[in-house]
């Protein structure tokens, strides 16, 4: 199947193409099903995306449904951005009530059914006949055991790999970018011509600011879970400090590993100098990455890695694993330095700190990379294996 990268043209004229497509293609509603809902405290990049995606193809005329867990203490059904919300069943109980609503047709009787599939799979070539196309971010492999008990973890290991991928073999798998796609035929034995790159975007409010502080600041952002080994990141700039005493460091983000994280920051005793203000607005993400001489990722499973992307909006380079995700969002030698080890972390954060010129030179990479990335062609390109799909459905029933 075609990639589709995220081209760079202007927005105007993807939304443009977005709202003709729809309007070509027939498609009215959409059931979209999904683990988390953007306001849930654990909501990251998979939830992010798609709301980017569906608050645009809801501008382009599309009625959205998004089906997904229950946000402890806010309202069952929301209405975002054009879209509607709907959110029942707890963490691991909104699997088996969404497989039950399709069963019952409450979900997937309209004219397109978008499953993500995040870990667990929904199911949804069981229970539905419409065009579907599945958003699948990265393989979570080793994943299960940092999160589940060993038996759990046996178990979601075996859903992924061996009970679902047969399932999905004809459905279209619309993922982050080549490196994951990669992973996916590879590890999930899922055809390569049935995956599609589109690659995020950005939003136009990551862009550079004023200056970068007058000491180092390193940054580090995401959910404050296994995956995203932030003890690597406290460990590396432990180390750091020792060659640049004045150095700064702050994790943005929360979750429930944040007691063992900030335990850890004591054991160092870092705390005068390494924060962990937890989740934080928008405004004050931005000044974060603008201010900030680095940021850095030292995660174990990423389909992308916005947080490379976004800070790259603003000027600031990357030190990030090299790991499936980081391969495309970081361009290794020109946005950025890609590593394999904590102590590269520290290697490649000291060898950047030090020399202002390859950092600044590092940070004009950054925003050229950048630039490739816009939301409204990442809309118009997943849209358009949608449209596809249901091209083929009725091209069947004319047959």
């Amino acid at each position: 199947m075609r990639v589709f990268p995220s081209s760079g043209q202007g927005t105007a004229s993807a939304t443009q193409r977005l709202h003709e497509l729809v309007e070509g293609s027939g498609i009215r509603r959409v059931d979209v099903v999904a683990w988390r809902d953007l306001d849930d405290p654990e909501a990251g990049g998979s939830e992010l995306h798609a709301h980017e995606i569906l608050k645009r193809w809801a501008s382009a005329g599309v009625d959205i449904r998004l089906w997904t867990s229950r946000v402890d203490g806010a309202a069952r059904v929301v209405e975002r951005a054009g879209y509607q919300a709907h959110r029942d069943g707890g963490r691991y109980a909104v699997f088996p009530r969404t497989i039950a609503r399709g069963l019952a047709r409450s979900i997937g009787s309209g004219d397109g059914v978008v499953e993500i599939w995040n870990g667990m799979p929904f199911f949804s070539p069981l229970w539905t006949r419409r065009p579907r196309v599945v958003f699948l971010h990265h393989v979570h492999a080793e994943m299960w055991q940092m999160v589940l008990s060993a038996r759990l973890a046996r178990i979601g290991s075996a859903i992924e790999h061996r009970i679902a991928p047969p399932l999905y073999r004809r459905d279209p798998i619309v993922t982050l970018s080549a490196s994951s796609k990669a992973e996916i035929v590879e590890r999930l034995g899922l055809a390569p011509e049935r995956v599609t790159v589109a690659s995020p975007g950005i939003d136009p409010r990551f862009c550079p600011g004023k200056a970068k502080d007058a000491e180092p600041l390193v940054i580090a952002v995401g959910r404050l879970v296994p995956v995203k080994r932030f003890d690597w990141f406290i460990d590396a700039m432990a180390k750091l400090r020792a060659d640049h005493p004045r150095l700064r460091a702050v994790v943005v983000g929360e979750g429930y590993e944040r007691p063992a994280l900030e335990a850890h920051v004591r054991s160092l005793d870092a705390e005068d100098w390494l924060t962990l203000p937890g989740h934080v607005s928008d405004a004050a993400l931005v000044e974060l990455y603008q201010r900030a001489w680095l940021v850095v990722s030292t995660s174990a499973r990423e389909g992308w890695g916005m947080t490379l992307t976004e800070a790259g909006a603003c000027g600031t380079p990357a030190v990030a694993t090299r790991i499936a995700g980081h391969e495309d969002a970081l361009v290794d030698g020109v946005s950025g330095v890609l590593v394999d080890t904590i102590e590269d972390v520290a290697t490649a954060a000291s060898s950047l700190l030090a020399d202002d010129d390859i950092r600044a030179t590092l940070s004009q990479g950054a925003l050229g990379v950048a630039r490739r990335f816009d939301w409204d062609e990442t809309a118009l390109s997943t849209f358009g294996v949608l449209a596809n799909q249901s091209r083929r459905a009725k091209d069947r029933r004319g047959a």
